[in-house]
């Protein structure tokens, strides 16, 4: 079992197409954990999860692989990698959240791209230490000093090289060595530093020695003083400066050819923060409070995901934060209540599962058939533990409604997008009762196409979707009054009621409030329950379209009993019947949702933008630079104009910009718009009823 000290925890990470899984594969060859690399498309890498990765040819879900590493004083090396599609930004997250070191891949061709910007600001939110891995120097096209250029001006930061790139292979500034690219199927090949890169190499060397004296205040003094550090002086003070986030260490890879792989892991074993260093954050109430990595206390630890395997079953992937997880060892789900036993646990070199007998703190596995884990839950010894805070995922940004062709398949259908949602928490799967459809919803129109292509393979369903109903609302726009009798003569007793209402707008947002307005006992106390059971049943409902009614003040003044023939239940329909006839004499009108749009796009795409915005019935809110030429813009749109801009935005920014949306007030609509709301959901009953 690996101690914490000697464990890394390392997220790989970057903009789509800059050759993650590749580089990956290349670390691992490196790390002897596999016994070649493979090409992506092969179907064969270590990190193919499923068909529908291999068919379509990129990531969509995090890869875990662990390895040992090193000679003298060897360390456990947990990498994760992550996909590059924005839609798959949750599996970024876990990454990020479960370790200590970051690496962004930049494509050596194109420079920094908007995704790893993005990928950047949240390193920068979690105040995370990361890396720059420059990708693809063994093309023509490939510019190094270039693209650390951009990366400077993009991330405010000056990149250090920690290996550079050479005819045919890396030098590594670090060691003070050269390799030879390995070829396909070869290991690097250490070399002499050629002559003519000397001078590069001294240079990169300087400035790394220069970043490590900036790290400790008795280096610099010693540095200004001799001007050189000793090799492990030159360790330690990088170890602490990249704690600080004071330098950005980059490297030069070119993985077809496996080259750049070797300089990475020595980085790694040697300066990259190490799991002892971690922390993660648990929640008591409102308050949170960091808890620190640590093997000597009790067992506490995070599902960060969930999978289902068809050989192995339900797999789930724990951080373990304090004390160690034993095989076999029964602990509390603090989530759900309930206590559970380990099983089996493993580490992993991508769909290859490794059985350990413990995993100790800060060190990254997997549970095999626990059933009531789920990710987010918190796992510790005692059941009075507090609960780590859950993972900070995005909210989902596009929708479909769904329904199974055949309504027999409706309960495969449902089973299967429940287990999507708790493989995936950026996906989400309900029955709206208010549009009377099932509606999924995730980060993007590719997210929501793979898991109905899933559906339809695996489960051999035919599906049909479309466009979800807005849910609109309607209110009154002045006071009215209005009064009805419920009067029904049976056999034995009958039923009598009179409801006398008046109804008034509240200010936006309030909802609903009722008065008991009555003096006199017109209408027994008994009774009053009945009436607001009535209101509430025409507020599901209103006059205009159907859609339930909101920001309406009801108030009874006045009724009238009858000592054998009242009861609540005619009550209830009087005052149900009240509410409806005042609502018709209050200029009822539709309201529709109005959503904050937070947009993140180049900024040659912005007027574009901006104008689409306006074309949707939008106001724009303002618009920022965040810097690396990306704006930020913020607008108010109605809910019905965004149904599709996860599409149309991919087609104005080709496919580079990103959004998020919440909620954030209801808006009266009227003319044309109203009018088409007010056709599609009579056309909506029709067909509903149809179906009856």
């Amino acid at each position: 079992m690996a101690h914490t000290e000697s464990i890394k925890n390392f997220a790989l990470a970057g903009h789509g197409g800059t050759g993650k899984t590749t580089f990956f594969e290349s670390l691992l060859f490196a790390g002897k954990a596999i016994p070649k690399p493979e090409l992506v498309g092969s179907g064969k890498t270590a990190g193919a999860s499923g068909p529908d990765e291999i068919e379509r040819g990129i990531s969509i879900r995090a890869a875990l692989a662990s390895f040992e590493y090193g000679t003298d004083k060897p360390v456990k090396i947990n990498i994760i990698d992550t996909p590059g599609a924005a839609d798959f930004t949750g599996e970024v997250i876990l990454a990020f959240r479960s370790s200590e070191f970051a690496a962004l891949l930049v494509d050596g061709r194109a420079g920094v791209q908007i995704e790893s910007i993005k990928l950047w600001r949240n390193l920068e939110g979690r105040k995370k230490p990361r890396c720059i891995i420059v990708s693809k120097m063994d093309d023509k096209s490939a510019d190094f000093d270039k693209t650390l250029a951009d990366i400077k001006e993009k991330f405010k930061l000056e990149p250090i090289p920690v290996s550079i790139p050479m005819q045919g292979g890396v030098i590594d500034c670090l060691r003070e060595k050269a390799y030879l690219a390995g070829g396909e199927g070869a290991l690097e090949k250490e070399v002499p530093i050629p002559a003519e890169y000397k001078e590069a190499f001294t240079n990169a060397r300087i400035k790394l020695i220069e970043a490590a004296a900036d790290g400790d205040e008795i280096l610099t003094e010693k540095y200004i003083l001799l001007g050189s550090l000793e090799p492990e002086e030159v360790y330690t003070g990088l170890k602490e400066a990249l704690v600080e986030r004071k330098y950005l260490p980059v490297f030069a890879s070119a993985a077809l050819k496996n080259s750049g792989a070797q300089p990475v892991l020595d980085f790694l074993a040697v300066v990259a923060p190490g799991a002892d260093s971690g922390r993660d954050i648990v929640r008591s109430g409102e308050e949170e409070k960091e808890i620190p990595v640590h093997p000597d206390a009790p067992l506490s630890a995070l599902v960060i995901k969930t999978i289902y395997d068809q050989f192995s079953g339900k797999l789930s992937w724990v951080k373990v934060i304090t004390g160690a997880l034993k095989n076999d060892q029964e602990f509390s789900n603090i989530t759900e209540g309930k206590k559970e036993k380990a099983g089996k646990l493993y580490t992993a070199v991508g769909k290859k599962l490794i059985e350990v007998k413990e995993l100790a703190a800060g060190d990254i596995g997997i549970i095999a058939k626990a059933a009531s884990l789920k990710t987010n839950d918190t796992i510790a010894a005692s059941a009075d533990a507090l609960p780590f805070l859950p993972l900070r995922l995005p909210l989902p940004v596009y929708s479909l409604a769904v329904s199974a062709a055949a309504k027999k398949d409706d309960d495969k259908l449902g089973d299967f997008f429940v287990r999507c949602a708790e493989e995936d928490k950026t996906f989400s799967y309900a029955f709206n009762a208010e549009t009377k459809e099932t509606v999924i919803s995730g980060m993007g129109e590719l997210h929501l196409n793979i898991l109905l292509d899933a559906a339809k393979k695996t489960q051999k369903l035919e599906l049909e979707t479309r466009t979800p109903r807005v849910a609109y609302r309607e209110t009154i726009t002045k006071k009215s009054a209005a009064e009805y009798t419920h009067k029904k003569q049976t056999g034995g007793h009958g039923q009598f009621g009179r409801v006398a209402l008046e109804i008034a707008p509240l200010p936006r947002g309030e909802q609903y409030k009722f008065t008991n307005a009555i003096f006199g006992g017109a209408v027994s106390k008994g009774y009053i329950p009945g009436v607001e059971k009535g209101i509430h049943e025409a507020m599901d409902r209103g006059t205009v379209a159907g859609y339930p009614v909101v920001d309406v003040e009801s108030k009874i003044v006045d009724g009238k009993e009858h000592p054998v023939d009242s009861s609540e239940l005619a009550f209830k329909l009087a005052a149900r019947n009240a509410f409806r006839e005042a609502m018709k004499q209050a200029n009822p009108t539709l309201l529709e949702p109005v959503m904050k749009l937070t947009v993140f796009a180049e900024q040659k795409y912005t007027g574009d933008i901006m104008s689409g915005v306006s074309g949707k019935r939008g106001k724009v809110l303002g618009q920022d630079s965040i810097g690396g030429g990306i704006d930020e813009i913020r607008a108010l749109v109605p809910h019905a104009e965004l149904l599709r801009y996860a599409i149309e935005l991919r087609s104005i920014t080709s496919g580079t910009a990103s959004f998020s949306l919440e909620f954030d007030h209801y808006a009266p609509i009227s003319g044309k718009v109203a009018e088409d709301v007010i056709k599609a959901a009579e056309a909506f009953k029709i067909e509903k009823e149809s179906e009856e």
